[in-house]
């Protein structure tokens, strides 16, 4: 065999062996990520959304010493099967309500909690934010009107004027 075809065999090896490194290298990285979330998310992945807490990047940054930006990019797009569901990674971040007791709550429990009161609401006289606001404070949760509005048109509900039925 001439010379530059032995090098260029084993220049094609080379990249194919870094490549491989590379594949193994980000199987690790999503591998501990997943893990650490689960280990944060244990409630959630057992009992459901109401058990989901709150949850930032830096968290699982610190929890196995990687970079927030590396945390980030690891979760777009990549998705896990779950007791819950099938979910993205990303689904597992979310900002904490403070709860009138001070613990923390997930905007994502707070949300489900909000469509389970308008899904038993009396068609012909639906809530208004504000007593969604006022009854969300009877499950321990506070949040100003202007959330609440927020959170139903994120989760696509219409205001109360407009969920009327009448009988």
């Amino acid at each position: 065999m001439e010379n530059g075809t032995r090098q260029y065999i084993h220049d094609k090896l080379k990249s194919a062996a870094w490549l491989i490194k590379s594949i193994h290298q980000r199987q690790r990285t999503i591998y501990k990520v997943t893990s650490s979330i689960v280990r944060f998310q244990r409630g959630f992945l057992d009992k459901g959304i109401a058990h989901l807490k709150p949850l930032v990047l830096r968290d699982v940054a610190e929890d196995i010493q990687m970079h927030e930006s590396t945390i980030s990019r690891v979760t777009t797009n990549k998705y896990v099967d779950t007791p819950q569901g099938l979910l993205e990674l990303k689904f597992f971040f979310n900002s904490a309500i403070q709860c009138l007791d001070g613990d923390p709550v997930s905007s994502e429990s707070v949300k489900e909690h909000l469509r389970n009161i308008i899904k038993s609401e009396n068609r012909a006289r639906p809530y208004s934010d504000q007593e969604i606001a006022e009854m969300l404070k009877q499950h321990n949760i506070n949040v100003a009107r202007r959330t609440v509005a927020k959170y139903r048109e994120t989760l696509g509900i219409l205001p109360s004027r407009k969920r009327k039925k009448p009988y």
